[in-house]
């Protein structure tokens, strides 16, 4: 079977397209504040993610909200082969 739609790689996201991860909102009760980074950190390149994460904390989200297991967006990246990049991002918008 064909796929409909092909993948999109090295995509220019425009800071309209980062900023509408605000609007992002779970359907599962979990946080929306970890909802949020968690869907940014698995849709956005670094650099995306970063000015993303400037836009979260400029509203007072929360950088240390936990998803259903208890567990942070940091402390999932953390265990992520190519997640040292963004971890540092979280960690300097304060997440620990």
């Amino acid at each position: 079977m064909r796929k409909d739609k092909e993948k999109v790689l090295d995509e220019v996201w425009t800071q309209d397209h980062v900023r509408s991860f605000l609007q992002v909102r779970p359907h599962d009760g979990s946080d929306e504040n970890f909802h949020m980074l968690l869907k940014a950190y698995q849709s956005m390149r670094a650099d995306d993610f970063e000015l993303f994460v400037g836009f979260f904390t400029a509203q007072g989200r929360n950088v240390n909200a936990t998803g259903k297991d208890g567990r942070t967006v940091l402390e999932i990246i953390a265990t992520h082969r190519h997640g040292a990049e963004y971890a540092d991002i979280l960690k300097a918008a304060g997440a620990v």
